[in-house]
């Protein structure tokens, strides 16, 4: 009888499954960063640089829409992870078609939304003044895709919780590829424009979404597609959401972050001479750059999510930590290198999105790249922190770690530092956030391990001890 590849989540090599889980997804990530910063780089130069800015205020809204659909299969690859460690098919059958149905309501529901409150959702993310013309015929288009990619969203992560890291990182890879050479058919040789942009990410979107449609309904899976299954119950759905609402709560601290951002670069960047709407584009550069510079993390994140997740259903705790620790250190060490590489090539980069009429924002753009990822590496510590209550299905650690960086530390310092330090201001509230919101992580992720093995060990556990471990739970 065939073995299914989820039961060698509890045996193989922690290292070895590492590397078999964390490659695919940071290749998949990778190629989609690569996606946008094409994407990016054509808009640029063959459109100008306020077409950067439109596309940077729309891809965080894009992103809000699908995180509905990422949070359903984020919460509902968390249960079926911990249903198959735990040897509970009938469960993951169940998490997973009422993942479906979950993904079809809600989705359709915001996809709505998004196109009847169309004006004040790009007001409120920034597209003001000459911004919001490209913004607005981007944001009709992209949207049209959006659903689709939401599913690709949902059923991405619940391919990864049965160990199929490789067709994961496919749904990722099809539709790169796909709009890279859209981008270039419907902007550099049928000079389309901001309609061509838009058109060539939302073709993208729909065959990610069809794709996973599809393989689930024809592919070599452990889940399958049952209309007798998508009735809601309610435990299941409690279970996605206590895990899900951290991914929804996450990019909803994102878009809040967005929202901020683009109101202060308009306001500090006209103030400091730099033009509003160009200090926009620039942080867009920043932006896609930043998805470059996390794909190894990203992946190593994803990566250890479904390890974690069946081993701790099969209280195999001492592999739980392990990958853990493999985990950060691996993060730590990629992640420092390709910071240093992107501090030392700053003044270069921007050269690759600018047209030579836009080559004055240089020096603007090459001081942002230094500072906002001069401390980014020790985002893994974040990443893994998150994951790893995200993997045991504990809700508010998870939400909490996650929210660190961008609302509790950035948020309120890109308020403030900008009233002293203008446009640097911005800037520097990243390097801060980086270091304050590492050393949180770690520390609740520490606590957390600790209390995993001394439940392992049935060891007492110290009543003071006790008394900071209760705080992530």
């Amino acid at each position: 009888m065939k073995k299914n590849k989820s039961t060698l989540l509890g045996t193989e090599n922690i290292s070895s499954l590492l590397l078999k889980q964390a490659i695919p997804a940071a290749i998949g990530f990778f190629l989609m960063s690569i996606n946008m910063v094409v994407d990016t780089i054509f808009v640029g130069k063959y459109i100008g640089n306020l077409a950067i800015g439109a596309v940077s205020i729309v891809t965080p809204i894009a992103f809000l829409m699908t995180s509905f659909g990422m949070a359903i299969g984020i919460g509902g690859a968390s249960v079926v992870s911990r249903a198959l460690g735990a040897q509970d098919k009938d469960k993951a059958q169940l998490a997973f078609n009422n993942q479906i149905s979950l993904a079809f309501i809600i989705v359709a529901i915001f996809t709505a939304v998004s196109f009847i409150f169309k004006d004040p959702i790009l007001n409120a993310f920034g597209a003001k003044g000459e911004l919001f013309s490209p913004a607005s015929k981007y944001y009709l288009i992209t949207m049209i895709g959006v659903p689709f990619l939401s599913f690709a969203m949902t059923g991405n992560n619940n391919l990864r919780a049965e160990g199929k890291a490789n067709q994961a990182m496919m749904a990722l890879l099809i539709p790169s590829l796909m709009n890279m050479l859209l981008d270039y058919i419907f902007i550099a040789q049928l000079d389309y424009g901001m309609e061509g942009a838009a058109w060539a990410t939302a073709i993208s979107f729909i065959s990610s979404g069809l794709f996973i449609i599809l393989y689930f309904i024809f592919g070599d899976t452990e889940l399958k597609i049952d209309p007798t299954l998508f009735g809601l119950k309610k435990q299941i759905v409690k279970e996605i959401a206590s895990i899900g609402m951290i991914s929804i709560l996450r990019q909803g601290g994102i878009s809040l972050l967005m929202i901020a951002l683009n109101q202060m670069l308009l306001k500090y960047g006209e103030i400091n001479g730099v033009g509003g709407e160009n200090a926009v584009s620039i942080y867009g550069i920043v932006n896609r750059i930043a998805m470059i510079a996390f794909f190894p993390l990203i992946g190593i994140a994803q990566g250890l999510v479904p390890i974690a997740g069946y081993n701790y259903g099969a209280k195999k705790y001492d592999r739980v930590k392990e990958v853990i620790n493999l985990s950060n250190l691996s993060g730590f060490v990629l992640g420092l290198l390709l910071c240093l590489s992107l501090l030392l090539n700053s003044s270069t980069i921007p050269k690759l999105f600018l047209n030579k009429e836009d080559y004055h924002l240089i020096p603007i753009a090459s001081d942002a790249i230094f500072y906002v990822f001069m401390m980014s590496f020790l985002t893994v510590f974040q990443l893994v922190g998150a994951s790893y209550y995200q993997a045991l299905g504990k809700g508010i650690p998870a939400l909490l770690l996650t929210l660190t960086k961008q609302v509790f530390f950035l948020l309120p310092f890109v308020l403030i530092l900008p009233n002293f330090y203008g446009l640097k201001g911005i800037w520097y509230s990243f390097t801060i956030a980086d270091v304050a919101s590492a050393a949180v992580c770690f520390f609740f992720l520490r606590i957390g391990i600790n209390k995993m093995m001394k439940r392992w060990d049935n060891q007492p556990v110290e009543p003071q001890i006790e008394l900071e471990e209760n705080l992530v739970d």
